[in-house]
């Protein structure tokens, strides 16, 4: 019988290749295909942002989460299926590395011109989502959403930034896997759409997604409209910098996802299924 997805050995297999092919990039193309992947992802926070800013009025709170992370995980799918340079999915070239495929030099080669890129990418949908005035959008409910959704990144704890942050690219990784695993289109967007709803709905930490909110909210925190009506404490707002993006989210966020996707979906498949050649 001929199954309709690869199983887990077929799966590494693949990713060796993968693997390979993404350290060995040209730079020019992990700039490119990185800014693609960082405003995917932002397409869909932002996306997130606009359907979701209200719906806990009508759905209740866990609901609400429910729809704010099935709608975000359009911005995956554009990254799998339509083709782009992912940090978090690129976690996985470890499975090249474990397995004599790539090299760690071609591994940190291609994290660090794709972390920057995604940051392009997810900063160009910040300035181009603040322009279309679209924040103003139900009586300014969208941006005052998109305020407390930053306030609050930037006012979690270290530990609480890190472990989040390990919890979500261990189903992003995992989403990514599956998603390589299937044989057909639909099966891929089914692979992607309940790990990464998963995350999102459970309130996980994605640094590469943290690139558009918490940059769009530090772009409303100049405007007074949203302000008086957000009900945010000086406190929590006075938080609200870049500085603090960087060192209290962005830094955690990024290691404990290359906790969750490089140690525990990547090192831990190679260490079940490679079989070592010769």
């Amino acid at each position: 019988m001929t199954l309709g997805f690869m199983i887990p050995e077929e799966v590494l297999e693949k990713f060796r290749h993968i693997a390979k092919s993404k350290a060995n990039l040209p730079v020019y193309k992990m700039l490119l295909l990185g800014f693609l992947a960082g405003a995917y992802i932002a397409f869909g926070a932002q996306l997130a942002t606009m359907v979701g800013h209200d719906a806990s009025r009508v759905l209740g709170v866990g609901f609400a989460k429910f729809l704010f992370g099935s709608v975000f995980t359009v911005g995956l799918m554009l990254v799998v299926i339509a083709g782009a340079e992912l940090f978090t999915g690129n976690n996985l070239i470890v499975v090249g590395v474990l397995t004599k495929r790539a090299t760690w030099s071609g591994l940190l080669k291609n994290w660090f011109w794709v972390y920057i890129a995604n940051f392009i990418g997810s900063i160009t949908l910040v300035y181009l989502m603040f322009y279309t005035d679209l924040w103003k959008t139900n009586n300014f409910g969208v941006g005052i959403f998109a305020l407390k959704i930053g306030v609050a990144k930037v006012n979690l704890t270290w530990i609480e930034a890190f472990t989040r942050a390990v919890l979500c690219n261990w189903l992003v990784c995992l989403a990514c896997w599956i998603a390589i695993a299937s044989k057909d289109i639909i099966g891929k967007i089914f692979a992607i759409y309940f790990p990464i709803m998963a995350f999102v709905a459970s309130g996980f930490e994605h640094s590469v997604a943290n690139m558009y909110f918490v940059p769009m909210a530090i772009m409303l925190k100049g405007q007074s409209t949203l302000i008086s009506s957000s009900g945010i404490s000086q406190g929590a707002l006075s938080n609200l910098t870049w500085n603090n993006f960087i060192v209290h989210n962005l830094i955690p966020v990024t290691l404990g996802n290359i906790v969750g996707g490089a140690l525990l979906v990547a090192t831990v498949y190679v260490l079940i299924y490679w079989k070592k050649e010769g």
